[in-house]
């Protein structure tokens, strides 16, 4: 398996939860502590760092340390990854879709050509 799949593996998995998508939705707009993650969700604070931890493993985050606090933060870079797979992956389709498009075509200017034969 290549390295850069083990990457999209990680992060796709560390994204599948609601909970940690809403925790990187939260940490896009700026660093937070833990229990400012913790806020909005009706979980156990060890729940909320199990979830962070999935996240700092996959890369997506990083947690630091200012005197007292421990925010987290998101590391934006290590979701570039995910944005050049989904950019391949559309301009594949696109691609595919742009080929049945005109076959499409071609076979409606035969059935065409076959109609007026006809007449």
């Amino acid at each position: 398996m290549p390295p850069q799949s083990a990457t999209l593996d990680a992060t796709f998995s560390a994204l599948a939860d609601p909970t940690r998508r809403a925790i990187v939705a939260r940490l896009a707009k700026g660093d937070a502590t833990v229990l400012e993650l913790a806020a909005p969700f009706d979980i156990s604070l060890p729940a909320i760092s199990r979830h962070l931890k999935v996240l700092e493993q996959a890369g997506l985050i990083a947690r630091g340390r200012d005197a007292q606090r421990r925010p987290c933060r998101l590391r934006p870079e290590a979701l570039a990854p995910v944005s050049e797979w989904v950019e391949h992956t559309q301009q594949a389709w696109e691609a595919r879709l742009e080929r049945l498009d005109d076959y499409l075509r071609e076979l409606q200017k035969k059935e065409k050509k076959h109609v007026k034969k006809r007449r």
